[in-house]
């Protein structure tokens, strides 16, 4: 062998290793959607492609209002049908009786909704109009809020309805540096390792803010003894034991060991309760996937102040979850945006 031809096998190799290590950090990495969200308290994610497969199999498609009809009537875009993944960033608001309420949202959707007939109707609604980074910011008015709005892909859409124009400005200057895999905020880059793989849904950080009720957070009817506050790891990926199954983790970072301990016995006796509670319950759909989400349910205690809740949700529970029809859910377009109570 001549020395040219090791040198082109010493290239090949090198090339080889660098493309073997490349894809290697990109499946190590968070999605390019969570990458781009600006600095949080929460986030959010819901990979759709697979959650689709699991919750709709059997749903009827939920009902439109008028003005979501009007909407995809004009873009040619269903939520329902060209969404692939949504990314939530929530930022608490220091005023929880403005407009806003106690949450603001930041959010980067991906799917087939971008295009030239989508342009046309934010332009339309638009009050103002900003071009930044490249791309235009079509600002529209909603319920005492502003929803800004801009295509920043062939598939995806940045929007955030906070005060100012910080994070959609933050959203735009990320997506150029995108290609980068371990790009991202704060609290994406502290907690993201700790989703288990494969994970179609999770959040991390304060993700119980827009479900809280002054302070309390609801689940299926019981307040959980967690603060809106508490900084919470979970995540939603499929039950390789049971078909159609899917494996619940959340996780509760606790300020000290003590507290931790407090929120295991207090969950622990919240479990132990609703299966009290919903065992002379009637069988049917809703009432048999609660109960076995319930049976399933188990609290431990893991690096002394990290409270652990993992529990198995079956496919009687997605079943319950089919659309009433006489009690649709109520789609809108991006003008009126997730708003808090």
């Amino acid at each position: 062998m001549n020395k040219r031809t090791r040198r082109t096998l010493w290239v090949v190799a090198a090339v080889l290793l660098l493309l073997a290590l490349a894809i290697f950090l990109r499946s190590k990495a968070p999605p390019e959607a969570a990458r781009l969200l600006p600095e949080s308290d929460g986030i959010i994610y819901v990979n759709l492609k697979p959650v689709r497969g699991f919750f709709h199999k059997e749903m009827k498609p939920p009902a439109r209002v008028p003005e979501y009809q009007q909407f995809v009537d004009a873009t040619g875009m269903d939520w329902e049908r060209d969404l692939d993944q949504a990314a939530i960033a929530l930022h608490r608001m220091s005023n929880p009786n403005g407009p806003n309420g106690p949450v603001a949202y930041s959010m980067v959707l991906v799917g087939k909704i971008t295009g030239r007939r989508l342009n046309t109707w934010l332009d339309t609604h638009a009050a103002s109009r900003e071009s930044y980074a490249g791309h235009t910011i079509y600002s529209i008015p909603s319920e005492g809020r502003t929803v800004r709005v801009a295509q920043i892909g062939y598939d995806m859409v940045a929007i955030s309805n906070t005060p100012t124009t910080e994070q959609i400005h933050s959203m735009l200057d990320r997506h150029s540096t995108a290609a980068w895999p371990f790009a991202g905020s704060t609290l994406l880059n502290q907690h993201y390792h700790e989703l288990p793989l494969l994970s179609m849904a999770w959040g991390v950080g304060q993700i119980g803010l827009p479900f809280s009720e002054s302070g309390a957070i609801d689940v299926f009817g019981f307040s959980l003894p967690l603060e809106a506050d508490s900084t919470i790891v979970a995540s939603l990926s499929p039950a390789l034991s049971l078909q159609g199954a899917m494996n619940l983790k959340v996780e509760e970072i606790a300020p000290s060991d003590a507290v931790a301990a407090r929120q295991y016995a207090a969950l622990t006796t919240l479990i132990s309760f609703a299966r009290s509670f919903t065992a002379p319950l009637p069988d049917n759909a809703a009432n048999n996937g609660l109960k076995e989400l319930l049976k399933t349910s188990a609290v431990t205690v893991e690096k002394r102040n990290r409270v652990v809740l993992k529990a198995t949700l079956s496919p009687a529970l997605f079943t319950a979850a089919e659309v009433n029809e006489n009690s649709p859910p109520q789609l809108a377009p991006p003008g009126n945006a997730p708003a808090s109570k």
